[in-house]
């Protein structure tokens, strides 16, 4: 037996205008957990004001305050954080949770595919749509033809599930017909097997020169142009305070998803938190305290483990993802990349910030590439967009790093 459905997770909405959201979740406790829900909350593109998090190992209590965009569809949020805390049964036509988890199967993978004439900020207007339905973009290929047509290759998975049933794939259509107008020449949706996933992956390692470009995977002591990186982080590890945990103590410049990246850090790391708190300041920047332990029980007293867990946790609040703009010959291509968490689950709406950016800079794309590789010892999402600068790009090359980097660090 266990608590009701209906009370693992409960939204509280403001009691006035301006007032953050309170969503508070109660369930069984798991590693990661913290991780699983900030990614569904940055999905739902809310911002963390403040957040609590308790747990005695086996049972935990976590609230966040939130604020976000005024079309935020709460009850579909309430229903995806029930589903990423451990499963539910039903006893005599009641939900009650359980703790003990069912491994998921993958889920299926089809391709978009369709064809129309292009038009500015068209591939934005398509991820928005995909987004709003819950699809999720694996592997893109989107190309321009010389006479002003795009072909754009979508490989996506359904959230819900449902994109085999008619009724889904007849909506997915009509939304993404709709939006695209009298632009549309083709479109169709099919289920594709794994060995059509397995031709359209991306070459494990990429080529030394994007490397260079992008992952540089020690931290430069003056960041390029003041675009790759947030201002500072402050982190410190004690092992006096508490007699079992270790109490790690972070100060950092605000950003969007930065929570994300701290919980999906230590769910790499296989570290749990017995109690957190995340408080936003003013001026931009946050504190976290965070009382942790290894998945054994005891505390990080190895110097190596902390000095290996603090840098990771500095690289990843000063440098959340990648930004670079490059010539490739006569052509600009823009790179950005991040990393994929040890599960596979990439960072969500990566590529609609990005299409936004480019879209509100009025810069067209001519060609998008979404692949997964292999640098150094992580997998990272990698996203290639070469630009179509037509009679010359009218955005200097820097504007257009500065432009993607700040939509994508919440700070347009």
């Amino acid at each position: 037996m266990g608590i009701l459905y209906d009370d693992v997770v409960i939204i509280s909405p403001p009691e006035k205008d301006g007032d953050p959201t309170l969503l508070t979740v109660n369930c069984p406790d798991k590693t990661g957990l913290g991780c699983d829900l900030c990614r569904i909350i940055l999905f739902f593109g809310l911002n963390i004001l403040r957040g609590d998090v308790s747990t005695d190992g086996k049972w935990c209590y976590i609230v966040f305050w939130v604020v976000g965009k005024q079309r935020t569809r709460w009850s579909l949020l309430k229903k995806r954080l029930i589903e990423a805390c451990p499963s539910f049964s039903s006893a005599s036509g009641i939900s009650y949770y359980r703790s003990d988890l069912q491994p998921s199967k993958p889920s299926d993978v089809f391709l978009l595919n369709f064809c129309c004439h292009d038009r500015k900020g068209l591939l934005h207007d398509v991820t928005e749509v995909l987004c709003e339905l819950e699809l999720t973009i694996k592997k893109v290929k989107v190309s321009t033809t010389p006479d002003g047509k795009v072909i754009d290759l979508f490989f996506i998975t359904d959230t819900r599930e449902l994109l085999h049933t008619k009724k889904r794939k007849d909506e997915t259509i009509e939304y993404l017909t709709e939006i695209m107008g009298d632009a549309i020449i083709s479109i169709d949706i099919e289920l594709v097997g794994p060995e059509i996933t397995a031709c359209s992956q991306a070459p494990p390692f990429l080529p030394t020169a994007i490397t260079e470009d992008v992952f540089d995977l020690e931290l430069p002591d003056l960041a390029r142009g003041g675009t790759l990186r947030s201002d500072y982080v402050s982190i410190t590890m004690d092992n006096l305070l508490s007699p079992a945990h270790t109490l790690v103590q972070i100060m950092c410049q605000d950003h969007k998803g930065l929570l994300y990246d701290i919980m999906r850090t230590l769910k790499d790391y296989n570290i749990q938190i017995s109690y957190g708190r995340f408080t936003a300041k003013p001026r931009g920047k946050c504190e976290i305290d965070l009382f942790i332990m290894q998945a054994d029980g005891k505390k990080i007293v190895d110097p190596n483990k902390q000095n290996s867990l603090s840098s990771r946790l500095r690289m990843e609040l000063l440098r959340p993802l990648r930004v670079a703009i490059v010539s490739r010959g006569p052509d600009t291509e823009l790179l950005v990349s991040n990393p994929v968490e040890l599960s596979g689950k990439g960072r969500p709406l990566v590529f609609y910030d990005i299409t936004l950016a480019l879209k509100m800079l009025d810069t067209c794309i001519f060609l998008a590439k979404i692949g997964r590789h292999l640098i150094g010892d992580r997998e990272w999402e990698v996203y290639r967009i070469l630009l179509d600068e037509g009679e010359g790009l009218s955005v200097p090359r820097n504007k257009v790093e500065e432009g993607v980097w700040k939509m994508l660090m919440g700070w347009e």
